[in-house]
């Protein structure tokens, strides 16, 4: 069956005083829209969930009709080619989703640590394209967070890796474990930022792999265990690039993959294509979510959904949209969010705050092995 759902309808049920049972009422042709309590019981299953009592799934079910008007609503405002519509955080609020998934603000002033560092600036010419993901062994398999609150420790490991992986061209895993357990500031899954992780591995010498010291998605009860394990991976120094997208371009498409830091408000409804977010709809001076930056691209000319449904199996396709420039970046909620675990911004806008903390690991360029360059 075809699922529809109108935001005509959850527009009524957020003013209305009637209970949550009316059903969706349409003037269009084709199936049988479903009523709201049938597609969140399909979410349920979908997504395992159960709650506790029936004033909690009538709360969670109030969220959900919302969330699906927010995301009809980001649907209609969005200029790149993105859908958005059901996800596994449709039954949270904005701000729980925050909690969750999120790290928390960055500070205004960065850490004199990071400062040292410097900033790299790029003059080479930049390729058009291109894509960490298709050259062998450099991008690591999708990691997923869960609960825990270290996206920050995540994107600190996929740039570790995918850099040890271009230089020594030896595949390796490492720990995020170690960074919850072994960070300066304790944070564990509360939270932390990028240059955290950094410091954790510079002070321990390095990182264990994944195997010997493997995620647990909670901190270790007996603190940090990074003595234990025997090192695969590590680095020298941290650096923060220039804020200038043509600069991280280049730097990316040389050096290999960067952590970023961004507004995750738009993703919370994310299903694909590419977000070209306004300041209003995704502030760019509020960031909170770290992910790996895995290169860029130039869409063909996707086609949008049809204004008036908010997610389906079927969408009915309206005009084509220009191509848009966009960036790759690598998420840590698991492969079957998003774009397989992926998802796209807009490139050339300061989408999300992307250029707000482009922060990159160095490792030795001592090493002797033969170049590898990004894949267009």
């Amino acid at each position: 069956m075809t699922m529809t759902v109108h935001l005509s309808y959850f527009l009524a049920l957020l003013t209305a005083s009637q209970g949550l049972n009316d059903s969706l009422l349409t003037k269009d042709t084709g199936p049988r829209p479903l009523e709201l309590t049938e597609v969140f019981k399909l979410f349920q299953i979908k997504y395992n969930r159960s709650y506790t009592s029936p004033a909690e799934y009538a709360h969670r079910l109030n969220i959900f009709a919302h969330n699906l008007a927010q995301a009809q609503k980001l649907q209609e405002e969005d200029l790149g080619t993105a859908e958005f519509g059901e996800t596994p955080f449709s039954d949270l609020t904005e701000e729980e989703f925050g909690q969750l998934y999120g790290h928390q603000k960055a500070p205004e002033r960065i850490p004199d640590v990071v400062k040292k560092a410097g900033f790299e600036k790029w003059g080479q010419p930049v390729p058009s394209t291109c894509d960490w993901r298709k050259a062998r062994n450099i991008i690591s398999s999708i990691k997923n967070q869960k609960t825990c609150r270290c996206c920050w420790a995540i994107a600190a490991a996929d740039n570790i890796e995918s850099l040890w992986h271009i230089k020594t061209q030896e595949f390796v895993e490492v720990s995020v474990q170690e960074l919850l357990d072994c960070e300066r500031c304790g944070n564990g899954c509360n939270g932390g930022f990028v240059w955290d992780a950094y410091i954790a591995v510079l002070n321990n010498s390095g990182l264990a792999s994944e195997k010997d010291y493997p995620f647990k998605g909670y901190p270790n009860p007996h603190g940090c265990l990074a003595n234990r394990y025997k090192k695969v991976a590590w680095i020298q120094d941290f650096t923060m690039l220039d804020s200038d997208e043509q600069a991280i371009a280049g730097y990316l498409a040389a050096h290999g993959p960067i952590t970023v830091t961004i507004n995750m408000k738009l993703l919370q409804s994310y299903r694909k294509g590419v977000i070209k977010a306004t300041p209003t709809t995704c502030d760019p001076q509020h960031v909170d979510h770290s992910v790996l930056l895995v290169g860029f691209g130039k869409g063909k000319g996707e086609e949008g959904i049809q204004s008036g449904t908010v997610m389906s199996q079927t969408c009915k396709p309206r005009k084509p949209r220009r191509s848009v420039p966009y960036w790759i970046l690598k998420n840590s909620w698991g492969a079957k969010w998003g774009e397989k675990g992926y998802f796209r911004l807009y490139r050339g806008n300061n989408s999300c705050g992307i250029t707000k903390y482009p922060i990159t690991a160095r490792l030795d360029h001592s090493v002797k092995k033969l170049p590898i360059s990004c894949p267009p």
